[in-house]
Formats: C-alpha cells, structure tokens, sequence
C-alpha cells in the first residue's frame, strides 16, 4: 500500500496548519493516500484549537498503523518534544525538533517501500542558529540518504526547472560551475525525467551563467570554459540538451512548449519565471535521491501562522505528485 510521511518543518510556521486544514475538509478522503505526520501530538492539539478546527489527534507508534484518511482525524507519530507550540515566532528551542522529525521520516522513507516523503517549509535561519553547516532540505536529505549528487527541481503545470548550485552566496556561484557539475546535474535531471515522469526522451535547456550567454567569452568565460565543454560530452551520450541560452529568452511561449526541464545556474535565475508564472501551484522535489521526495513551494509565513490564511493548495500538489511518483 502506498503511504506519504509528512514532515511538517518550522512549528512556528503554516506546516502544521496546513495538514490541519486539509484533514478537516473534503479532499482529505479524496487524496486516498494514507497520510502519517511527523511530529508532537501537542504541537497538533494546541494549533487546531487555535485555528478552532475540529480535529481529532491519533497518536501511533509506526508507520505500519497507518490507515485511511478520515475527514477530521490526523495520525501522527512523535519523534521529538516541541519546546514551544505558539505560531508566528521562532524560538532557536524548537530547531534541534525540526532537524529530529526530518531525519526520522527521512530514513523511514528509506525503509519502506512505496512510501514517499512530502516536507512543509522550515526556517534555515533557526536551523543555523544550532548547526552552522545548515543550509537546506535538500543537502540535509543528500547527507541521510548518502546520495554521490542531488538536484533540486521545482515543477509546476506550466514547466519544471532545476538548479545546478542551491542556497549559496551568488558571489560563489561563478566558482561553482565547472564541466563536472554540469554533467553531473544534466544526467541526473535526464534519467529522473525518464524513470519518474516517463519522459521517452527529455528535452533540457541549459542556461548560461553570463547576461547573453557569455556572448562567445565577451562577458565572461563559464560557457566557454565549462558549460560548452559539458554539453558536447553529454550528447555524446546521446542526451538531448540545449548549448548555454541566455536566460532573459529562455522562457518564451514556444521555448516552454518544446522545452520538458530548463537548468539554471543559481536559485533565483529560474525560480522568479516559477513562481510568477506558478506560485501556491508548483512543488519542490529531490532528484538522485533513493526515495521520491516533494514538498511546497512557499516558506514559513510565520505572519499568518496560526491564522487560517494559509493555503494548502502547494500541499495538495506535493501530495498528489508523490503519489504518482512512487
């Protein structure tokens, strides 16, 4: 039986809302994957009767009790305390909790199969508060798992796009960008497409680092001494990808039509075209990883935490999608 481990991340945010809410309306039983939240039954109870839902808190012992979602009951397992339930502040207390309900439903993940894992956001900067080597989801998720490489891609109905560097400083980015790391983020975007959306074929545009791609080395010499390099190797391979585009055309109507991954070279050279085009309908998910991972496209929103202004519609979708992915 397939089965979705949702780990919730930053109490002090919407994560645990979101699960609430969904479990108290009709789509609950609709979704007909059986859902196990990780985290403290305490947390669960004081915020459903702030956001005055009517809940009821099932606490298990293993993800091997999990049954069918009901409307207005939410199966929980606890791994760790939450030292403070109110929304809306981080407290640095809480951060070893989130870091103890990720790693735990991680390697659960790993353990069984046809089950996926589907995180809410957390808040980095509470997390590096405790451990400065802290970045993200993702690196944690590489670390568990073991994995040699991962790529971080965002999916939306409208395209999908992947990032060859993450959370780092755009000053480091330059230095980041060599031919390995090209071929590596190319052929793991190319065999997850095939393997986990059935894409025969895949077509990847590659984005330059440089404004024009560079130009032929005028504005900077990545593409010429990296990125082209690169791509001759991997369509050796017989991988269908693009030579370096400049990201200001890469995105036009007929590009996205023709186009099934883009990979960009820094987390806000596609993400912004995402999210504009996408926001609260797109979803994160790990590749080259051993467990299908997603998760929501938004942060924390620790100012309408505890409001019922969240919105779970990027949950639903990283619920559905892993589903299918499994």
């Amino acid at each position: 039986m397939k089965k979705i481990i949702y780990s919730p991340g930053e109490p002090s945010g919407i994560g645990p809302d979101l699960i609430i809410k969904l479990s108290s309306s009709k789509l609950w039983e609709d979704i007909r994957i059986p859902i196990l939240t990780v985290g403290d039954p305490k947390l669960f109870v004081s915020r459903t009767a702030t956001l005055k839902k009517k809940v009821k808190i099932l606490e298990l012992d293993s993800l091997d009790q999990v049954k069918k979602n009901i409307k207005g009951h939410l199966q929980i397992i606890k791994t760790s305390k939450c030292s403070n339930t109110k929304p809306g502040k981080l407290y640095k207390s809480n951060a070893q909790y989130v870091l103890d309900n990720l790693n735990y439903s991680i390697k659960q993940t790993m353990l069984n199969e046809r089950t996926a894992l589907v995180t809410g956001p957390l808040s980095k900067e509470n997390i590096i508060s405790i451990d400065k080597s802290f970045t993200g989801h993702t690196e944690f998720i590489k670390k568990v798992t073991k994995s040699k490489d991962v790529l971080m891609m965002l999916a939306s109905d409208q395209l999908r796009v992947a990032l060859s560097t993450t959370h780092i400083p755009l000053k480091n980015v330059s230095k980041k960008i060599t031919k390995e790391l090209i071929i590596n983020k190319v052929k793991i975007l190319n065999e997850d497409l095939q393997t986990k959306f059935n894409i025969h074929k895949p077509s990847i545009k590659v984005l330059g680092l440089n404004p024009h791609a560079g130009e032929n080395g005028k504005i900077g010499r990545e593409e010429q001494d990296h990125i082209k390099p690169a791509i001759r190797e991997l369509r050796k391979k017989k991988i269908n990808v693009s030579m370096p585009v400049s990201a200001d055309t890469a995105f036009s109507n007929k590009s996205l039509k023709e186009t099934d991954a883009f990979l960009g070279m820094y987390h806000d050279q596609v993400l912004p075209v995402l999210k504009t085009l996408s926001f609260g309908r797109s979803i994160n998910i790990t590749l080259g990883i051993p467990i299908i991972r997603t998760s929501v496209d938004h942060g924390v929103a620790l100012d309408i935490a505890g409001t019922n202004k969240s919105d779970p519609s990027s949950l639903i979708l990283a619920i559905k999608t892993a589903k299918k992915l499994i």
